[in-house]
């Protein structure tokens, strides 16, 4: 029971700023509702649109059928490429099956596939920081001829890494990482290659980079660090990360509100509260909203940075 105590103990809530939605999540979204709207349902996704279960059963709900490979949807019905990014087989594909495809890959993901492409046309051998596995991995290796991308996941595989031409490497990241533990990787990498091509600009997405800076600021006033996301959420997983070592004593992922233990508060007077950048806002205010029937909240804002980063959705969906 979650009946309101008649004397509810006091609780302060720090609340990161920036959490939840960054502007590419919101751009991919958008692109599903939108394409459901003018083609009608039921509108095909190759994989999760995000990586956020609520986000994907209420699209589920409009319309929208959830394939994980691109045989299973039909030639007659729109599909969308979710915001990870694909490789570059699975639009070859859809185009030889004369399908009408679009593509919500967030255009910081695909800044990381022109960057692997200039290494690649450049003869360097490339190295990929990231997690095997994950999509946007996939997607990104899948730009390139099998084997042109290696990819690192830890220091210490950059440590015993030999490529064909030490003089001639470059890397580039997935762009959902934890950032520290990013740069250790390639402060080892530059290291050992002084002359290793980097980015332009760091491939971990600015809305990473702000929430973990958010947690950073929050986590050692706090107790308990909540952070709201789903657990196949890099960017969600890496914001518990960020705030263990950042200070606080405790850090857990949740889905939604549902998901808060009780037992997990006891002792607390401080908590920290943010999302991972595919949650909607609606889950941490429903996290608030459950917390306030136990204790009396004060609830501030952490925000050491304001975003207003937005992306244009494709021609098609807009005319």
């Amino acid at each position: 029971m979650d009946d309101a105590a008649p004397n509810k103990p006091p609780l302060k809530v720090l609340l990161a700023s920036p959490r939840g939605f960054c502007a590419g999540v919101d751009r991919a979204i958008q692109i599903v509702e939108r394409a459901i709207e003018k083609y009608g349902a039921p509108v095909y996704v190759r994989h999760e649109i995000v990586h956020n279960k609520h986000v994907v059963d209420r699209l589920r709900a409009l319309g929208a059928v959830f394939v994980e490979e691109l045989d299973e949807a039909p030639v007659d019905r729109p599909v969308v490429f979710s915001a990870h990014g694909v490789p570059k087989s699975v639009p070859a594909e859809a185009r030889a099956r004369r399908m009408l495809f679009l593509d919500a890959t967030c255009p910081l993901v695909s800044k990381v596939h022109v960057e692997a492409q200039r290494h690649f046309d450049a003869g360097r051998e490339i190295v990929l920081i990231g997690h095997e596995g994950h999509p946007e991995v996939v997607g990104t290796m899948g730009q390139l001829p099998e084997g042109a991308v290696r990819l690192i996941e830890h220091a210490a595989d950059a440590e015993v890494f030999q490529p064909v031409d030490p003089a001639n490497v470059a890397f580039v990241t997935q762009t959902t990482l934890s950032v520290d533990d990013t740069a250790e990787i390639v402060a080892v990498l530059q290291r050992r290659f002084p002359g290793i091509s980097a980015p332009h600009k760091d491939d971990i997405c600015y809305a990473t980079t702000n929430r973990q800076e958010a947690v950073k600021h929050l986590a050692q006033a706090c107790d308990l660090l909540l952070v709201v996301g789903s657990r196949n959420s890099s960017n969600s997983v890496r914001l518990v990360e960020v705030g263990l070592r950042g200070g606080a004593d405790n850090a857990r992922l949740l889905d939604d509100a549902s998901g808060l233990d009780w037992a997990w508060l006891e002792g607390a007077k401080v908590v920290g509260v943010t999302a991972g950048a595919s949650a909607p806002e609606l889950l941490v205010q429903g996290v608030i909203d459950r917390l306030a029937t136990r204790y009396d909240l004060t609830i501030e804002e952490v925000a050491p940075t304001r975003e207003t980063v937005t992306f244009k959705l494709p021609r098609v969906l807009t005319s």
